[in-house]
């Protein structure tokens, strides 16, 4: 039967030093993705009738936009995911490498 505690199932190692370095990189992405959504907020609020332009086959730059948006975040997050992977491991050079 399935325990309810809240513990990983294994226990992993946590370095402060890798900890803050994602977590630095977190903010940066963040704060990229908050310019996009302030721009997209300021551009809803102060021109309105921008946002009602047709373009693309009749699709609205709001819609555009709001879609940009998502794709947006959506490629931040593999962007964050790519920086913050395990570090491989050098090549060990006594390991014979097939000789």
């Amino acid at each position: 039967m399935a325990h309810f505690d809240q513990r990983p199932a294994t226990a992993e190692a946590v370095n402060p030093a890798i900890a803050a370095r994602n977590a630095r990189y977190g903010l940066a992405l963040f704060a990229v993705y908050g310019l996009l959504y302030g721009a997209f907020m300021l551009l809803n609020a102060f021109a309105p009738a921008v946002m009602a332009w047709t373009v693309l086959g009749g699709v609205s730059v709001a819609v555009l936009s709001g879609l940009g948006l998502i794709a947006a975040a959506f490629v931040l997050a593999l962007v964050y995911a790519w920086l913050c992977r395990a570090p491989q491991a050098p090549p060990d050079p006594d390991a014979g490498g097939g000789q």
